[in-house]
């Protein structure tokens, strides 16, 4: 019994030596940094503000292989794992990557979790940021890193990051985002922040305003003909009971509010932050779905024939959702820009 629980704790720790050796780490857990008091674009302060992350890969001597992974809407670090590793969007095998919870997404500092005042201030994009400019600037060091890769709000952070630090970052991806919202974007996301102040309005409970939320999502994230190919008349209303599944007890309707509110003021045309494009050095790739009715691609691709950029219009029926239909070719097309 003895002979095997040795052998059991050496085969434990040779696996955890060879994966540090190799750079495929074990520790992908959630960490933190805090920013002792983060001014927002609007003039409040968010006291003790704190940023979470997970890095995957092995850094670099020379830290040149960094790639940071901002948080799409709802998101959190822990979702971004399932799309950095080899075969998927980033190879941790020659990548540092970082992925940041974006604030609001109630892993970072957020309405849901913030403490030390009555309210959690409005934030915007560029606050997003600007947070996690500190975060690498200030904790990890760096002056500079090699990409940066963002879907959905992910991809306005992205946006955000090429028009601030212009000269910060070498390759970017963005996809299923936007430069700036379409009407129909704002009307979809004001239809959703019309409903949680409506409902609180009313008194209703985390559950009632979790459901509506979850309709309105599956609706806008698809479009008609994947809902009515996925979901036959016959099973319609057991398709309608997960609705009433309890609500995520992370990304709360506050934290729903709020990052909404901060993609609602989402454009990179504001303080001329748009003319830092024509030196900009970073090499940029779009992928896009041409049946995206919640984030719509028009802008999008207006804005990557104006300057040039290389732009994937993928054409599925899947709605916003489309990168995860045509999963292995947009892997490919990740992989081979980001070498």
């Amino acid at each position: 019994m003895t002979s095997k629980i040795l052998f059991r704790s050496f085969l434990i720790t040779f696996t955890i030596a060879f994966q540090l050796l190799t750079g495929k780490q074990l520790h992908a857990q959630q960490k933190f940094y805090y920013i002792d008091k983060f001014a927002t674009a609007g003039g409040d302060t968010i006291n003790n503000c704190k940023i979470g992350y997970r890095t995957l890969g092995k850094l670099n001597s020379d830290s040149s292989n960094v790639i940071i992974y901002p948080t799409w809407f709802g998101g959190t670090s822990g979702h971004l794992k399932s799309l950095i590793k080899p075969e998927r969007f980033v190879d941790t095998t020659r990548y540092f990557v970082i992925a940041i919870d974006a604030l609001g997404n109630g892993v970072s500092s957020s309405p849901s979790n913030y403490a030390g005042a009555k309210s959690f201030p409005v934030i915007t994009i560029s606050d997003m940021v600007r947070s996690q400019f500190i975060l690498l600037s200030s904790h990890f060091g760096l002056k500079g890193i090699y990409g940066a890769i963002g879907g959905s709000m992910g991809g306005m952070q992205v946006f955000e990051w090429v028009c601030a630090y212009p000269s910060f970052i070498e390759k970017a991806v963005i996809y299923v985002s936007t430069p700036e919202p379409t009407t129909n974007d704002l009307l979809q996301w004001n239809l959703r922040l019309n409903v949680i102040e409506t409902y609180e309005s009313l008194n209703a409970s985390e559950k009632q305003i979790s459901k509506t939320l979850k309709m309105i999502s599956d609706l806008t994230a698809r479009s008609p003909d994947y809902l009515n190919e996925k979901i036959s008349f016959e099973d319609f209303d057991l398709h309608l009971e997960k609705y009433d599944s309890e609500p995520n007890k992370i990304f709360t309707a506050a934290n729903n509010k709020c990052q909404i509110e901060a993609m609602l003021s989402h454009s990179i045309y504001t303080d001329d932050r748009i003319k830092t494009l024509p030196w900009n050095s970073t090499e940029i790739m779009f992928i896009v779905s041409d049946t995206d009715r919640l984030v719509h691609p028009h802008n999008t691709i207006e804005f990557a024939e104006k300057y040039g950029y290389e732009l994937h219009v993928l054409k599925n029926n899947c709605g916003h959702l489309a990168i995860g239909c045509e999963i292995e070719r947009c892997s490919e097309l990740i992989r081979s820009f980001f070498k």
